[in-house]
């Protein structure tokens, strides 16, 4: 199959479905199409906790402020998977999770550069360059890429990394990584440092919250500091928006205090 991400919205991926169509009978899949637009490191954050749950296939992702510069456009190889985009760094954290998911070294990973012609536009690589390379990937083959004359295969590429935070003791100094739809902030701060700390309170930048599993533990409308899906500590609000009741937005720092 062919997976198709982006921060567009509406219409602009319908141009990009019907491309790939034109070109080849893979089935087609939509992940989202309302990443936080322009965010390369959110969106990036987002395909970590979506795309290691597919099974092999091409994967086409298009959050790219940098459209109509002279940035690269890219394929990279991870395991059975193959990701197609912008080097800005948005394929790659993605790239580690399904090279480690493949058995493989969180690096063991392959970049190649994609050339293309010139565009029928400036502004929409996504309908005229990664829609047509993710239907030409798929039809070649992800292990045979780089038979294509587009690709050549490189070792300069953004390599972006989440950041990591800081944990001295009973205490740890991270930031938010994004905030869903539903309000809640997720951090950096890896949800072991929590411990057996669940029944019990933190503290988040000096002011006192309790630690719960699920939301419902506490009343609707209280703060909460809790455990996501994605193993992160995750700042939340039983039936409303962790982000606005801990005061904080994406790329904020955070501290927590668990003594």
């Amino acid at each position: 199959m062919i997976t198709l991400s982006s921060d567009f919205g509406s219409p602009y991926p319908a141009a990009m479905k019907g491309v790939i169509c034109q070109a080849t009978d893979a089935r087609i899949e939509d992940i989202a199409h309302d990443f936080p637009r322009q965010d390369v490191r959110a969106a990036a954050f987002w395909l970590t906790q979506t795309l290691p749950y597919f099974p092999p296939a091409v994967h086409c992702v298009v959050v790219d402020p940098g459209v109509g510069t002279d940035r690269n456009a890219i394929v990279v190889r991870a395991g059975e998977h193959a990701l197609v985009g912008p080097d800005n760094g948005v394929l790659l954290p993605v790239a580690r999770e399904l090279a480690e998911n493949g058995g493989r070294a969180a690096d063991a990973f392959e970049v190649f550069t994609w050339a293309y012609d010139d565009p029928a536009s400036s502004t929409f690589h996504g309908r005229d360059v990664f829609a047509p390379a993710a239907a030409a990937v798929h039809d070649t083959g992800v292990e045979n890429i780089e038979s294509r004359p587009e690709t050549t295969l490189t070792d300069d590429y953004v390599a972006l990394q989440f950041p990591d935070p800081s944990v001295d003791g009973d205490e740890a100094t991270g930031e938010i990584l994004v905030v869903d739809d539903f309000g809640n902030a997720v951090t950096n701060i890896p949800g072991d440092v929590l411990g057996d700390r669940f029944g019990g309170t933190v503290t988040v930048d000096g002011a006192e919250a309790p630690v719960r599993r699920a939301y419902a533990a506490v009343d609707p409308g209280q703060r909460l500091v809790t455990v996501g899906s994605h193993g992160n500590v995750e700042l939340a609000v039983n039936r409303g928006r962790g982000d606005e009741a801990f005061g904080v937005s994406t790329g904020d720092a955070v501290t927590l205090s668990v003594h």
